[in-house]
């Protein structure tokens, strides 16, 4: 079958889809965007998290043909555009991310990104204060890391939302 579907604001078309492959196959394997990870394959860990129609979902839990006429957001979306050609600059998440040390293996950090988007997109980009250590805990509860204490993941939310809240921006 084929699946037509909006991704990161561009127009994509996924050929010869099997009906029970999930949005994560596709984005991956047939779209050739492999931000998103394959790891449980369940939804229990959060590292294939993206943006499904504004909401943030597992997308290895979504089937295919579901994600038809949808928009996606995946965590390659979150970069911002330069304004050098087609370049694009890390985003304020993925950016305090580096900076504060949150990233280990990596293999958690696609979900925990989007996640984190979608949680200061929610506050900071809504007006509301900044969320504290407990809000944080809260949003991130459905991603796990293997590497990390949580602390730099934490540190660099904070981070993130101050940069968010200075700039007046939701990117």
């Amino acid at each position: 079958m084929r699946v037509n579907l909006n991704v990161n604001g561009e127009e994509m078309t996924a050929e010869n889809v099997w009906p029970g492959e999930s949005l994560l196959y596709v984005l991956r394997e047939r779209l050739g965007l492999p931000g998103s990870k394959n790891a449980c394959e369940q939804g229990e860990c959060g590292s294939c998290t993206v943006y499904f129609d504004g909401v943030t979902a597992c997308s290895c839990m979504i089937a295919a043909g579901q994600a038809e006429g949808r928009e996606i957001r995946t965590v390659e979306g979150l970069a911002e555009e330069s304004g050098k050609g087609s370049d694009k600059n890390l985003g304020t998440v993925q950016d305090a991310f580096v900076e504060a040390g949150a990233v280990q293996c990596g293999f958690c950090t696609p979900g925990l990104l989007v996640q984190t988007d979608d949680l200061l997109e929610r506050t900071v980009g809504a007006g509301k204060p900044a969320p504290d250590d407990a809000e944080i805990r809260e949003a991130l509860a459905g991603n796990l890391c293997r590497c990390t204490g949580y602390e730099k993941i934490i540190d660099a939310v904070h981070l993130a939302a101050e940069r968010r809240a200075a700039s007046g921006s939701n990117a």
